[in-house]
């Protein structure tokens, strides 16, 4: 089989694509592939960021959530009196669907 045989040769379109930090990256589509199947964000190969169509507008990078630590968990835990009302309440829910399912 030729090259012809395995597309090297068919008509294509250069997209690019630009991420965060202003790297461009340039993508080969088949020309005749409608609009609409051409993705709108990829995955910068050089930064890993997402890369959009649009230069002016990239896509924003990715903000990770630091790790926390036992601690800051334990920092975050509601009062005791909010967790007995939590409590309280579902309880109360629990039993109001007890009560549907026995009853019929």
């Amino acid at each position: 089989m030729g090259e012809q045989d395995h597309g090297y040769h068919a008509e294509r379109v250069a997209v690019s694509y630009w991420d965060a930090l202003g790297n461009e990256t340039v993508r080969y589509f088949a020309a005749s592939l409608p609009d609409e199947e051409i993705p709108e964000v990829i995955d910068s190969p050089s930064t890993g960021l997402p890369a959009g169509r649009d230069k002016d507008n990239p896509p924003s990078e990715q903000k990770a959530e630091p790790y926390k630590t036992h601690l800051a968990y334990v920092k975050e835990r509601r009062s005791d009196d909010e967790a007995e009302q939590l409590l309280d309440d579902a309880l109360q829910q629990l039993r109001a669907r007890r009560g549907q399912t026995s009853g019929s």
